[in-house]
């Protein structure tokens, strides 16, 4: 079984989260669900995304945060990333040694524009699972990155809204169906 961190978005770590964290624990795999906002939960994207930028010094401040969540766990760890959450587990998936995969789930960040967080390259043996809504905004990046790394999974929900866990539907049983069959391959 697998050691996993789960990034949560820009609503904080809510309900939802910890749900999808209790499904992965119930499919026998130790996850660690850091809380990157300090128990603060939001009902909108945009109230969240204030509250990164005026308290944590977003981007970076976001992902060095997630960097000291991980500094006690063991190498060998599986990044899970929404949304913004993304950020944190892509930069420690392509740059701390150990990775053994990242599931990004709402977004992803081409390689190597965002600066040494994110490498022009993607890490040799560490798999890529990917969620998207389609259409959404960060599509093209995520097939991109899909088509850049070997072996990857791009998985897209036609007609589904950017958050598709929080819709409770056929999209987010399926996305926690594929997440878990991606940590047992």
């Amino acid at each position: 079984m697998a050691e996993v961190v789960v990034f949560h978005h820009a609503l904080g770590l809510n309900d939802w989260k910890r749900r999808f964290a209790d499904d992965l624990r119930a499919a026998g795999h130790t996850v660690h669900t850091p809380d990157l906002f300090e128990g603060q939960t939001f009902g909108s994207i945009e109230e969240g995304m204030a509250y990164a930028e005026e308290n944590l010094d977003f981007p970076m401040g976001l992902v060095e945060r997630g960097r000291q969540a991980v500094e006690s766990l063991p190498a060998d760890l599986v990044y899970i990333g929404f949304s913004l959450g993304v950020m944190p587990a892509q930069s420690l998936a392509q740059t701390r040694e150990g990775a053994r995969a990242a599931v990004l789930a709402y977004a992803a960040l081409p390689l190597g524009q965002w600066g040494d967080n994110w490498p022009e390259t993607w890490p040799d043996g560490v798999r890529l699972q990917l969620h998207i809504a389609d259409p959404d905004e960060d599509l093209e990046i995520a097939q991109s990155l899909a088509e850049t790394v070997p072996g990857a999974e791009l998985h897209t929900y036609p007609g589904a809204q950017h958050y598709v866990l929080e819709q409770g539907d056929d999209a987010a049983a399926q996305l926690t169906r594929r997440v878990v069959e991606f940590l047992a391959g």
